[in-house]
Formats: C-alpha cells, structure tokens, sequence
C-alpha cells in the first residue's frame, strides 16, 4: 500500500488567559520542519514520500494522507480492518520559543454498511516523553460521507518541547473498520486520503517563550 505525506504551514490556535510566559502570536524567525521517518501498516518504510513546507507566518502545520484506509467485509482481510501511520518529526524553532501540540483536527471520508463500525484515534508524544492518551472518534453504519473529528487539549494539560533542545515530534494516527452486525458481503471502509481534496488533518500549535 502507498503512503504519502505532505506538510504545509497553517493557522495557530490562539489561547485565553494568556500568562506571562505565554504568546499568541508566532515566534519571529523561521521555522522548519525536518520529516526524520514514516511508518506504519497505513503508510509503510520505503513508499512513502513526504515534504515539509512551513508558511510564511509561521504558524502550524498540516498533514496529509495518500492511501491511509482501512477496509472491512466484502472480502477484506483481518490485516486490511486496522491501519496505522506513524510519523517522526523535527521541529526546529528560534530560540527562546518552545511549542506544544495544542489541537488536531482530523477528516476524511467513510462508507460503513449498516451495522459496520469505525474508529480514528491518534496520539502525540516527544521523544523521551510519555505518549498521550489516545481519544477515540467512531462511527456507525450506515454512513456515506466525509467525517471530521477533533482532539483539544486543556491549557493545564499541555505538554511543551524542552526549552533549547531539539525533540522529535511523533505522531501516530490509526483508523479501524470492523464488519459489526452488517452483512459481511458488503465492503466498507474509513479513509484519510488526498485523493479528496477537502481531506486533511490540521495540527495546532500553542507557543510559549522559555
């Protein structure tokens, strides 16, 4: 299976109160971003092409899936009911800065047969930090349509790159299909995959100054 990412500069989501050692607005300078690997059942090593592009604003950053699906029924394999795509970043920003992963805004398209589920969840981490929890967003049959979801995290509760180091980012998003009480002749499917041009999965930033 093919596995494609893209990634492109955004909007930054703004937080209030804002403290002292907080901003809501971008650092000045330029930031990059570095794709170190990609891989995953979704998107597995050495098919993947992926390129890392941050706007002019330097706001946060968008990723993009090529093939990302996950199939039940209809002749489906178990292997083919659950997919993963893991990427492993390097966020460079000016000094002084450092960001944490503020909200992921996730979408794309599905078709379950009455009585078919599926499930997207993901999680963030930095290298040498725990994961976070995986929230889970499902759906039932039938459905025929694009889906979005959301993952937000409590100001009290996120987590910022080390001041003045540089961490790897990783993010590991998965998507499920299972046949549930649906006819298992009939296929159904979820999917992130850029053959949908509205299909994307947006990554928010909160800034803060060290």
């Amino acid at each position: 299976m093919r596995g494609a990412l893209a990634i492109a500069g955004l909007v930054l989501s703004l937080f209030t109160p804002v403290t002292d050692s907080q901003t809501s607005s971008p650092p000045p300078g330029k930031i990059t971003l570095d794709i170190k690997t990609i891989n995953g059942s979704g998107c597995p090593a050495g098919t993947a092409d992926a390129a890392a592009v941050v706007s002019s604003d330097n706001t946060s950053f968008t990723v993009t899936y090529n093939n990302f699906v996950a199939r039940t029924g209809g002749g489906a394999s178990a292997i083919d009911q659950r997919k993963n795509c893991q990427i492993n970043v390097l966020v460079h920003v000016p000094q002084g800065f450092t960001y944490a992963i503020a909200e992921a805004d996730y979408s794309g398209f599905a078709h379950l047969a009455a009585g078919a589920t599926a499930l997207e969840q993901a999680n963030y981490y930095f290298a040498g930090t725990a994961a976070t929890a995986r929230v889970p967003h499902t759906l039932t049959g039938p459905f025929d349509g694009q889906w979005q979801t959301k993952d937000v995290t409590d100001v009290a509760a996120l987590v910022y790159a080390p001041c003045g180091v540089d961490r790897n980012l990783n993010i590991n998003a998965e998507l499920r299909a299972g046949v549930g009480t649906s006819d298992r002749s009939a296929g159904s499917f979820i999917e992130m995959d850029t053959s949908h041009a509205s299909v994307s999965t947006i990554y928010q930033f909160a800034w803060k100054e060290c």
